[in-house]
């Protein structure tokens, strides 16, 4: 299975440190919204089906706009490529990957993975630290056989941000006195963001499946007038008079139908623009947000909660020194006190990692306020998809239908009228 991967820089031209900071606080990023989506554009796409002599496997083509490469990746490479991502970076933002199905997998399924798999790539490719890391290089570039391998090696070689960030030892000098403040206020409001997207990105969907369910529909609808201006039932006798009458309304309906294929098309183009403009930016948004989430309790959970069992231990030890030393036990004594200065090392690492931690977590923050408008994006393609759908599109083909139905309807001396409405006669519809 070939793919095509240009000549591209070496790897040691990417450096993880390149980060586009202001000479000032290196706690600051200056990314505009224009400038992050401009590092990339991958494209994932489903490559062609081949089948194994027992199992059938999904394989995706992987194109970066930046690297100029194409590239084949199986669900299982993005898997590996998640956990060195997350190895190597865990107090960033790594978004999860859409779950894998065990039990088969049907088209809609492979679709919305495909989809999610697209969405993570590019929020990968466009964060700061990663789109300057040799994994993300490997990922999107590299053709050989065993990708997965290539990464766990690459990965293997160094240790996680921490060990490698020049800064990490004096994160706590860049960080503002109430960053815990700030954090938990930060916090608050990407939860209530995230809420009110979640609920607009389901109407989002909602709209979109409308309108690929009216296309459905004028297809139908289509169809059977189409069955009805071709049934060939003979007339009976009494009807005879009016055979060429119903002759030419069958001929009506038929040609009727072709327009409302038309149609049928229109809203589905509709449907699928408003999926691809609107539905998957949302999506996208999301998953940043909820990368942001887990992020919070991952800190938590993580960096902060070893702190404190490390506090925890480092008290315990303590006082068994105090009790030997009173017991008259100089050799545990002596063990005590070893231990005692390991430990206090190990708090020591844990309270710069704490510190980096918060120092990562205020830098991505900023990184999800620099996403914030795309909100404007997103409002802005639903506008355009509207006004696009029901004026420049179904607009036309339903003012171009009008005067065909005017063979429909026969009047007094063969003009064609169209009949009146209630309305129109007096009668009240009541």
């Amino acid at each position: 299975m070939g793919s095509r991967t240009p000549q591209v820089p070496e790897w040691r031209d990417l450096d993880p440190r390149r980060m586009q900071m202001p000479q000032g606080n290196p706690l600051l990023l200056s990314y505009t919204l224009q400038e992050l989506l401009a590092k990339d554009t991958v494209q994932v796409g489903l490559a062609p089906e081949k089948k194994g002599l027992f199992l059938k496997h999904v394989e995706y083509e992987v194109s970066s706009q930046r690297f100029k490469s194409s590239v084949y990746r199986r669900y299982n490479d993005f898997v590996v490529f998640h956990e060195v991502l997350l190895h190597k970076f865990p107090y960033r933002m790594v978004p999860a990957l859409p779950p894998k199905r065990v039990l088969g997998a049907d088209r809609e399924f492979i679709e919305g993975r495909r989809r999610a798999l697209k969405r993570f790539i590019n929020l990968v490719a466009r964060h700061p630290p990663f789109s300057e890391d040799v994994l993300l290089k490997l990922f999107l570039s590299f053709s050989g056989s065993d990708v997965q391998h290539k990464l766990k090696e690459a990965a293997q070689c160094v240790g996680d941000e921490f060990t490698n960030c020049k800064l990490a030892p004096r994160a706590k000098d860049f960080l503002p006195a109430d960053i815990q403040t700030q954090f938990a206020m930060s916090r608050e409001l990407i939860r209530n963001v995230y809420n009110s997207f979640y609920k607009l990105r389901d109407r989002a969907e909602r709209i979109a499946t409308r309108a690929i369910d009216n296309a459905a529909d004028l297809l139908i609808f289509g169809k059977e007038l189409s069955a009805l201006g071709s049934d060939t039932t003979p007339l009976p006798p009494w009807a005879a008079l009016h055979l060429s009458t119903w002759g030419s309304l069958k001929q009506a309906l038929r040609g009727l139908s072709v327009e409302f294929a038309l149609l049928a098309d229109k809203a589905a183009q509709q449907g699928k623009k408003e999926e691809n403009d609107v539905v998957e930016k949302l999506n996208l948004f999301l998953d940043l947000l909820q990368s942001y989430k887990d992020l919070c309790e991952r800190h938590e959970k993580g960096v902060l909660h070893k702190h404190q069992r490390a506090l925890h231990k480092y008290g315990l030890m303590k006082r068994q020194m105090m009790s030997a030393a009173h017991g008259r036990e100089p050799e545990s004594v002596e063990q005590l006190e070893s231990r005692i200065v390991e430990q206090e090392n190990v708090i020591q690492t844990m309270e710069l990692r704490n510190y980096f931690s918060l120092y990562c977590l205020h830098q991505e923050t900023q990184l999800v306020h620099v996403y914030l408008p795309l909100t404007s994006h997103i409002l802005g393609a639903f506008v355009n998809s509207q006004i696009q759908g029901h004026k420049e599109a179904m607009s036309k083909v339903w003012n171009d239908l009008k005067p065909k139905l005017s063979c429909l309807f026969a009047g007094p001396h063969s003009v064609l009228t169209p009949p009146h409405s209630p309305q129109e006669d007096g009668v009240c519809p009541h």
